[in-house]
């Protein structure tokens, strides 16, 4: 009678262990690049309410804000630096030098390419129905954060409707 062998071969497990080695030194920067991109998601969803302020103030007078006063948005400092300060946005400001109503994030260094003090832009446009189309930038526009760690919709200055 014959014995049969039972359990794998040391080569055919060292296979396995390489190819799981491989798939995981693909995944591992994907993933790091994943995780930065939802963590500057949060920043978009910091502006929200301050998109809304603009359109408000647009939609009584007509006019864009050229200050934060008058579209109703605080600035200034609280005990951590900014008052929309979390642990991904350092603040929150308007900035006119892009154009009325514009808001510029600053972000904090969260990792991967992203340092301190890198920026994404909000520029509301005007429409003909009386909307605003919010375009966000990053670097290829008036912002300063890396392309790849943007969200999609402010790559290469895609707009949306607010």
């Amino acid at each position: 009678m014959r014995n049969r062998q039972k359990g794998f071969t040391l080569i055919e497990l060292m296979i396995v262990v390489a190819i799981i080695g491989i798939l995981a030194a693909v995944a591992v920067p994907a993933y790091s690049d994943y995780t930065v991109r939802a963590k500057v998601t949060e920043a978009v969803s910091a502006v929200a309410p301050l998109k809304a302020s603009v359109s408000d103030y647009y939609n009584a007078t007509g006019n864009l804000p050229t200050t934060a006063a008058q579209a109703g948005i605080a600035e200034g400092e609280d005990n951590d630096g900014s008052i929309y300060a979390t642990d991904v946005v350092k603040s929150i400001t308007m900035d006119n030098l892009i154009g009325p109503g514009a808001i510029k994030v600053a972000l904090k260094a969260i990792g991967g390419g992203v340092s301190d003090g890198d920026t994404l832009v909000f520029v509301p446009e005007t429409a003909g129905n009386g909307q605003l189309i919010w375009s966000c930038q990053a670097s290829s526009g008036n912002g300063s954060l890396a392309e790849q760690y943007a969200p999609g919709n402010c790559r290469d200055g895609a707009s949306a409707a607010n």
